[in-house]
C-alpha cells in the first residue's frame, strides 16, 4: 500500500462530498483540469499539486469549514443553514437542486391545512425544523431521522421535514407538500480563516474562477456564421453575446464571419433568427470554459 503524499504546509485543504453530490462535483473538476484520482486511501484522492484532499459527508465539510480545519469545499445551502454556518459562499454550482420542505399524509390534513392538535415531527434538520415549527405557532414535537424520513409517517410521525428534488418519492408514500423550509444547491464555500491569508485567498479565488469558468461554459455555446456585407448590422443586432461579437472580413471582401458564445437554451430561436436575416453556413461548437 502506498502512502498518503504528505501535505505541504500551504496546501489548500479541499472538502470534497460524498454522496448524491460527488459523481457532479468530479466531473466539474475534471472539466475544470483538475481530475479527481482515488488512491489506495478512499477518503483521501488527489486533485492534483497544491491540493491535500478529504472526501467527507457533506455535513461534515461545513463543520470543518466553520471550524477552519478545512479551508474550502463543496456543500449543500441546506447543511449551511441548518448549522447556521460562519462559512463565505464562492460560487453556486446548480448542482443538485434541491428543497427541505414540510410534508404530511393527505388523511391527516383538515380542508388542507394541519390539524390544531399537538403534532410529531421527523427531520434530519432540527434547527430549521424548530424554526419552521415555531414560525407556523405549531404544538409539536421533534423527532430526529437519520434517513429515510419518509417512512416515519404516519406510525412514529405526524409530519416529516425532508429533502426533495422533485417530489416523487414524498408522494409515493402518500405525502403532500406543505411548504418549503429552503432551497438548496451544491455550492463552493471557504472558511473564514482562509480568506484572511491573503496568499492563500488568492488561491482560492483561483479555484472558484476555474470551476466558475466551467459552468458559465455549460450554459453557452460557440456560435458562428457568415453574413453578407449589407446583412451585417441586422444579424449582429439580434445576437446574444457575452460583450461584443468578433467580426473577420472574408477572403475576397464577400463578407463577414460573425462569432460570439451564446446562451445554450437560446439556440432554437437564434438559428433561424440569423438564417432570415442573411446568415449562412451557421456552426455551433460546444465550449469548454470561460473566463469573462
Amino acid at each position: 500500500m502506498n502512502p498518503a503524499p504528505r501535505r505541504a504546509d500551504d496546501d489548500l485543504r479541499l472538502a470534497l462530498p460524498k454522496g448524491r453530490m460527488q459523481e457532479g462535483i468530479w466531473r466539474l473538476l475534471a472539466e475544470g483540469s483538475l481530475p479527481v484520482r482515488a488512491s489506495s486511501r478512499n477518503y483521501r484522492p488527489t486533485v492534483g499539486p497544491g491540493f491535500e484532499v478529504k472526501v467527507l459527508k457533506p455535513r461534515t465539510v461545513v463543520e470543518m469549514l466553520h471550524s477552519g480545519t478545512r479551508d474550502v469545499g463543496f456543500a449543500g445551502a441546506d447543511w449551511v443553514a441548518e448549522l447556521d454556518a460562519d462559512v463565505v459562499e464562492l460560487l453556486d454550482t446548480g448542482l443538485d437542486p434541491v428543497r427541505l420542505v414540510a410534508a404530511a399524509p393527505a388523511e391527516l390534513l383538515e380542508d388542507g391545512a394541519l390539524p390544531r392538535r399537538p403534532l410529531v415531527v421527523a427531520s434530519e434538520f432540527e434547527r430549521l425544523t424548530a424554526n419552521w415549527i415555531e414560525g407556523r405557532r405549531l404544538d409539536a414535537t421533534f423527532v430526529r431521522s437519520n434517513g429515510a424520513t419518509e417512512v416515519f409517517p404516519p406510525e412514529d410521525a405526524d409530519l416529516i421535514c425532508d429533502i426533495t428534488q422533485t417530489g416523487a418519492t414524498l408522494r409515493a408514500n402518500g405525502l403532500v407538500v406543505l411548504d418549503t423550509l429552503v432551497e438548496s444547491s451544491t455550492r463552493l464555500y471557504a472558511s473564514r480563516a482562509v480568506l484572511d491569508d491573503e496568499g492563500r485567498a488568492a488561491r482560492v479565488r483561483d479555484l472558484a474562477l476555474v470551476i466558475g469558468s466551467v459552468i458559465e461554459a455549460r450554459g453557452r455555446v460557440m456560435l458562428e456564421v457568415n453574413v453578407p456585407v449589407d446583412r451585417l448590422d441586422a444579424v449582429v443586432e439580434v445576437l446574444p453575446c457575452m460583450r461584443q461579437p468578433t467580426i473577420a472580413e472574408l477572403f475576397g471582401g464577400s463578407g463577414y464571419a460573425v462569432k460570439a458564445a451564446v446562451p445554450r437554451s437560446a439556440l432554437p430561436r437564434l438559428i433561424p433568427a440569423r438564417k432570415a436575416r442573411g446568415g449562412s453556413d451557421v456552426v455551433v461548437s460546444a465550449l469548454s470554459q470561460i473566463v469573462a
